[in-house]
This record gives C-alpha cells, structure tokens and sequence, in this order.
C-alpha cells in the first residue's frame, strides 16, 4: 500500500546567502507577535527564488537565489536583488516566461506609491537586471494595498485621496474610498510595455486581489477593520467581459452585473440590491485561500470547512477540519491543490485530502509551521518551505500484509471457497435451463457425474491455487493447458477478490477502509462486466447504498471519467461496459415523475445502472450531471449503429437518457439551475421549451435569449415555438424589452404581419375598468406599437419583397430554347400521308360536290 512521506530536498545550503535566510525565518518563528511569520515569503513558480518583504525596522526585500552552477554562488555580484527606492513593497509578480529560449525569470515588484520595477533573471547573464521602472497608477498620491496578475492584465486594488473619490464625506468616505484598477501588458525584448489605467470599480471597500485563470476574485480584508454587511461577502470579476459577480459563502451566488454599458461601476450602486439578504446573514469567515486553476478558489473558512468556489458560483465543500482546529492553532496556515491532491498546514499539522471525493489520504505531524507552494517543474507534488528548509511530499510503498494474512489462515481456505463458488454458480445456470421442477443442489452436481464441466472447472481452480502444474499424461495435457491459460486472468482476479475479503475479516480498523475501497471497486466491475439480473442489481443498489463514497471512487476509475479542459467529460471505457450501463432494467418499477423529475421511490425498488451513476455524481460533484449526461447521450448516438441499438419506442423501460438523469434530482426547485442544464443537454424540442419556460418562471432573461439564440438555428419549427413563446412574452411584460433587437432577429421566415398582430392581440394582459379616467396603465407597463415597429416593418419589407425563390423562372434567357415537337411520331406520320394524297388529287377531286 502507498503512504505519504515529507522529505527534506534542501537546508538552503545551495541558496545565495542561506545562513541569512535560515537565521531570518528562526527569529521570525521566535518572534511570539508575528503569529504569521510566513505570510511575507515569496517563492517562485521555479522554486529558486525566495523573496522576503521586510516591513520592520524598515521596508525593503530580500532575495535569495538557487543557481544550478554551483561555482555562481560564490560570486558577490549575484547574491541580490538591490531595489532602487525605500518605498514599502506590496508583493511580487511573476511573469510567464516559459516560451522564451533562455528560461530567464521576469520580476514585477509592485511598490506602495504606484511606482513597479521589472526585473530580469538570468544566469547565464549577470544574475538580476533592473530592466525598467514604470508608474503603475496615474494619480501619485494613489496608494495600492494589494495586487495580481491575470492572463495580459495587471490588476491592482488602490487607496485614493479623499479629494480624488467620489464618495461621501465622514465614516462612508474612510470606508470606501478604494477602486479596482486593471492595465494590459505586453513584454518584449526590451521591457514590458503598459497599456492605459482603467477603472473597474470604485467605492469599495478595500479587497485582496487573487486571480485564477481568467477570474478576478475580491475578497475582503478582514485584518483591516472589516465592515460587517460588506465583509460578509466577496466578488468574481472577468477583465475581458467586466462581469461582477456576488457571492457568499453560505448562500452562493448572490447578484450579476455587466457593466459593460459604462466604463466605471459604483460599488455601492452595485451591492445596494443584496445589502438587504446580506445584512440577515452572518457567513463564516474566509481564513486561507489559494487559486486552483480553470477560474476556481480554494477556501478555508473559519467553520473549519475546506472549499472551492468553482467559476460557475457553485460552492463544493470537499474536507471538514476537526473542531476548534482553527482556533487552537491560530491564522497561520496554508493550501495548494496539486492536481487531483489538497495539501493543508494548519498549525504543525499537514493533511493530504483527495480533492475529487473529499478522503483524508494522510495527516503528517510537522516541526515547524510551513508555508506550501506549487513549483512548476514538479506541479503535482506538495512543496513546502519552512525554517528547516524545502521539503516535498512523496509516496512510499509500504509492504501490505495481505499475504501472510491468507497464506496462514487456518480455518478459510481460498481453494474451497472459489470450488464451491464454482458449484453455486453452474446450479443457478442449470436450474435456468432444466425443464424438470426438481431443485438442483451443489451436492447433486458433485455426486451425480452428470455434469463434468463443473467439476473440472473447479479441479483446474485447486490445481491453480495449490501452484501445482497440469502435468496429465495423453492427448488431455494440451487441453488443460489451453484451459488454465484462458481462465488465467478470471482466476487471478477471482483470486485476488477472496484474498481481500479473508483480509477484511482479520484487519485492523485502520486498514479496513483501504481493503473496502478495493473490494468496493472489484465487486463494482465485477458486476458492471456482467449480466445485469435483478438479484444482481439489488445487490448493486445495496453496494451504493452502503458505501457510498467508496462507489464514487469506483465509477470513475471503472469507467476512466476524465474532466478535459473545455469543461467536458471524456471516457475510455469499452462499449460493452456502456452498454450495460445505459441500457433500461426490464423487471425494475416505473418511476413517478413531476416535471421530469422523480417524486419517490420505494426503498423496495432498484435502481437502474444510469440512475445509480446519476445520483452518486449528483451527491459529490453536481456539476458534473449535465456533462455524464452529455458524455453518455454521446455513447449512446456512436452505437446507434450496433446490435445495441436505442431505436425504439419511448416507453416506461426506454425512457430518454435525459428524463432519467432528472429522476435523481429533488422535487424542492433549488436545484432548477442543474434542471435547465439537463433539459438543455437533451438538445429535444420539448426539453428545450421546458427549460425556456423555467427560465422565463425565474425572471433570467439574459439566459432566456442565450437559450432562444442557440436553439433557433436547430430547426425552423423549434425556431417558430420558440419566437412565439418569446413574443406571447412580449405582449404582456417590459422584461424583455433590452433584448428586443435580437429577438426581432430570430422572427421566421413565414410569420406574417398578421399572424404577428394576432399572437399580440391574443396574449395582452387582460385590463380592469378603472374608477378614474387617469389610473390605467400609467405606469408604462403596457406594449406600445413603436416597440413592434421594427419587426412589423421588417417582416413587411419580406412580404413585399418579390420573391427569390423563382427568379430563375421569371428572368427570360438571351437566346430562347428550340421549340419542342408539339405532336407525337404517329400523328406526324398520318398528317404527313394525308398531305400526300391530297397533292396528288387535282382540285377539282379534292372538292365536294354538292348534293
């Protein structure tokens, strides 16, 4: 089995001056005031550089280089990064060089008057270079308090003067006198170029500033005098879009605003429609966080819960630290995600969490508080710097006593077991088959000597585990040989399957959780690759009813669900074993629907294998539903052409994948997000509709266009529905009146002018007899024939418009066609003769006499 190790990589021998930095961090452990001596410390994204902001006795920075030519490090001239100024630093920038030839490292060093100086390292070269010094805000009595970095922006949080904001005056104008800047960036050869300052936000109170991918996150400085109503929540901000977004940690997504309309937001203006939910609510606090990449944050929250704030809004809870672990400990801690692993610090402890499923994989006791960062080179293995030194986490194979455990049992043997399995599993098959009604027992197949399959089947099994060779005299050898040769990895499986079982029963209670995930997942493919019965699947309901976090772990190694970057699901699992999966259960029960969504179902009654697969994915990652959805309608279309075709009827046993992915959801409505998802993943008209008519139901007409835009182009019927809805929604409310130059976009080709008035008249709200003659409708609720104008008058220009359709009939050719034989061959041939004769008459023949 694997257990996780820290290992010491370096004392800071091979660090410019690391005596001096292994002296620093020793006084600041021993300095009982500075509870966070760590939260100064910067390392690179290579690991070679540690920078220290010094703020006592007086401000500067401190660097210390790791240079893989030994003899460099005693040269004087490369020992620091001397800055020019003794302004106080507010942190560090690192640049993305990682396309250029000499892996040189870009510095940005952001001071807190404004001013920026950008650093070069190379050792090839001299070391540092002072490449240039920039002014980073426009106003020079500015004041930055935190900054970041994001794709090619430079993003800041910046104290104004009093006289240069435009808030209030007393408490209100000390409160919210910061703003939110940003400024592209572009690095050359020669520097770094700046774009123009721009205005975000202004107003607001003072934020920390994080980035992750191509999200902004603002949250709140609670070390600074913290408001309450304001403190209680945090924001996501996008550069490229300047969408903000609300959120809290204990309600999720509050608010989303685009202000993209006007170059600067007002803070205040912004958070006034959720002041009043926020001022009813008391979150807990954030104590630590990190970014996690893709536009997702790690939290941890003074309730003791570690967090990610996925780029969606959703929150997902993945770890719950002991209690009154946070506040035994004080505010030092640190986390970092390392791929699929969560490495925590809380104090001298270390926890490694599984950050998919949330399993504590390790705790290590620590000497020392440490600080954890990520090291480019080795992403996926926890790093972490403390007085001692840098140390990384590392996995050693511990020598399971599995063995000795099946190999010593006196009163299990694996051999009668497996023979006797063998007996039960062939009296199933012929009980099957048989017409007599007489019960067929494993004894009866021993004795009788009718069934020899069996029998042999289960020698060959003893011969196996006694390691004994098939040696038989005659023609037989090469018989059994072919066999145990093709039985081999069913009986090393069967084998290894009875093994953990026997070392279940005998485990410590520390083991027993990684001998059950093993033996969870086994039973898990065992049945997933096999015919699923219903005594099988009631069994399989039971397994994912009892262990519920050990079958998640299962299905995603079973069928290798892998989350690619674009946000989709991939698999490489067979198309046999999908079949199993997506294929409907016969003997199972109808499920009672309500909108396309489950209501109950009896304890008694199984669960079908897609149904099983949708509700753990909705218990532990929800957001993945509409992608497994996707995933699986995907599977289900490439074998549209096999024997397992899904070309039949809908029925109560071949339900639509995606009506069977909603069973799993609660009937409550707080899940209506994940709802629409599904509905819109089926890509079906009448699910589309559904999910439009949610959306409309939750006043979200942004989405609501999103939604009519995309599915308009699928076909000019679902087009016509869809307009007429939208249209019908018109008629009665001003809600949609900011999207009504697209939607007069997405009109029909063969709506009328008519059909157009007539939906109108059809859906106007209905009006009351007012008791004055000025109380109806003065509120500008009611539609006006100047917002139809513009589709009245488009589709009028259609209707007017000749006709393309026939242009090529209507416009005459230069040259006109041959005129074609206006009688058949026979009718020529006989006007022909009759020409003849007449010819050779004279005149007088060919007239008629009179009578």
């Amino acid at each position: 089995m694997t257990r996780h190790a820290l290992e010491q990589v370096t004392d800071f021998g091979d660090f410019t001056r690391g005596k001096d930095l292994k002296e620093f961090l020793k006084q600041s452990y021993s300095n009982t005031s500075s509870k966070n001596c760590l939260s100064n410390v910067r390392v690179s994204p290579d690991g070679r550089h540690i920078h220290v902001i010094l703020h006592t006795p007086k401000s500067g920075l401190m660097t210390y280089d790791k240079y893989q030519r030994a003899h460099l490090v005693q040269c004087q001239k490369h020992l620091d990064l001397v800055l020019t100024r003794n302004v106080p630093v507010v942190d560090l920038i690192y640049f993305d060089q990682s396309n250029t030839e000499d892996g040189a490292n870009l510095l940005g060093v952001i001071f807190e008057n404004g001013k920026v100086e950008f650093w070069k390292f190379s050792e090839r070269k001299s070391g540092w270079n002072l490449l240039q010094t920039s002014d980073l805000c426009n106003s020079p009595r500015a004041k930055i308090v935190s900054v970041s970095i994001s794709q090619n922006f430079i993003i800041w949080c910046e104290e104004r003067p009093p006289s240069e904001s435009s808030a209030g005056s007393g408490v209100s104008r000390n409160n919210y006198r910061f703003c939110i800047c940003k400024r592209t960036f572009e690095v050359d050869e020669v520097g770094v170029c700046l774009g123009g300052v721009k205005i975000a936000l202004h107003n607001n109170p003072r934020y920390l500033v994080v980035s992750s991918g191509d999200i902004v996150y603002l949250l709140p400085d609670i070390k600074e005098h913290p408001l309450i109503t304001v403190s209680n929540v945090f924001l996501t901000w996008s550069p490229q879009h300047d969408i903000f977004k609300f959120h809290s940690v204990s309600m999720g997504t509050l608010l989303v605003r685009n202000s993209t309309s006007h170059k600067e937001s007002d803070f205040k203006r912004l958070v006034t429609d959720c002041i009043g939910i926020l001022s009813t609510t008391n979150p807990p606090d954030i104590c630590g966080f990190c970014p996690a990449g893709c536009g997702d944050l790690l939290l941890l929250l003074s309730s003791g819960w570690v967090c990610v704030m996925q780029r969606d809004g959703i929150l997902r809870q993945i770890y719950k630290l002991p209690d009154n672990c946070l506040a035994a400990c004080g505010i030092q801690n640190s986390l970092n995600l390392y791929h699929d692993m969560l490495a925590l610090t809380v104090g001298k402890m270390m926890y490694l969490i599984d950050a998919k499923c949330g399993l504590e994989l390790e705790r290590i006791s620590l000497k020392r508080e440490g600080l954890l960062f990520v090291n480019c080179l080795e992403s996926s293995s926890p790093q972490m710097l403390s007085e001692a030194g840098l140390f990384v986490v590392i996995q050693r194979e511990v020598e399971a006593k599995l063995k000795p455990l099946v190999s010593h049992s006196e009163n299990i043997s694996p051999s009668a077991v497996l023979a006797e399995a063998v007996f039960e599993e062939a009296c199933k098959y012929y009980q099957q088959r048989s017409l007599s009604s007489t019960q067929l027992t494993a004894e009866k197949l021993k004795k009788g000597g009718m069934f020899q399959a069996p029998i042999s089947l289960a020698a060959i099994i003893r011969d196996y585990l006694s390691n004994q060779k098939m040696k038989t005299a005659g023609k037989d050898s090469l018989g059994h040989e072919k066999l145990l040769s093709s039985l081999d990895s069913e009986l090393k499986s069967l084998v290894g399957l009875e093994d953990i079982k026997t070392a279940v029963l005998k485990a410590s209670e520390k083991d027993l959780k990684n001998y059950c995930e093993t033996l969870v997942q086994q039973e898990v493919s065992r049945l997933l690759s096999s015919e699923i019965d219903r005594e099988n699947l009631q069994y399989l309901n039971s397994i994912f009813s009892l262990f519920p976090t050990e079958t998640w772990q299962a299905i995603q190694a079973i069928l290798q669900l892998r989350c690619n970057g674009e946000g989709s699901l991939s698999s490489k699992a067979p198309a046999e074993l999908w079949k199993i999966v997506l294929s409907p259960v016969q003997t199972t029960t109808n499920f009672n629907h309500c909108n396309g969504q489950q209501k109950h179902v009896p304890a008694n009654v199984s669960l079908p294998v897609f149904e099983l697969l949708c509700q753990s994915i909705f218990k532990f990652q929800p957001s993945w539903l509409p992608r497994f959805l996707d995933l699986a309608q995907h599977q289900a279309g490439a074998s549209s052409t096999s024997s397992w075709s899904y070309g039949v009827k809908e029925s109560s046993e071949s339900l639509p994948l995606y009506k069977r992915a909603l069973a799993v959801l609660p009937c409550k409505g707080a899940y209506q997000d994940l709802e629409v998802e599904l509905l819109l993943c089926s890509q079906r008209p009448n699910a589309v509709m559904q999910a439009l008519r949610i959306l409309m139901g939750l006043g979200r007409w942004d989405r609501v266009t999103q939604v009519a835009e995309r599915f308009c182009r699928q076909s000019p019927l679902l087009n016509k529905e869809i307009f007429t809805t939208l249209l019908c929604e018109v008629a009665q409310h001003r809600d949609l009146d900011p999207y009504l130059d697209l939607l007069w976009t997405l009109c029909p080709e063969d709506l009328t002018v008519t059909g157009i008035l007539n939906i109108v008249l059809k859906n106007l709200p209905s009006t009351t007899q007012s008791s004055g003659p000025f109380q109806g409708h003065s509120n500008g609720s009611h539609l006006t024939i100047g917002l139809l104008k513009p589709l009245l008058r488009k589709v009028l220009q259609r209707e007017t418009k000749p006709s393309q359709r026939y242009a090529d009939i209507l416009q005459s050719p230069s040259h006109p066609p041959p005129t074609p034989p206006r009688q058949v061959k026979e009718l020529a041939r006989v006007n022909t003769e009759l020409d003849m004769d007449l010819s050779e008459r004279g005149p007088s023949e060919s007239q008629v006499s009179p009578a």
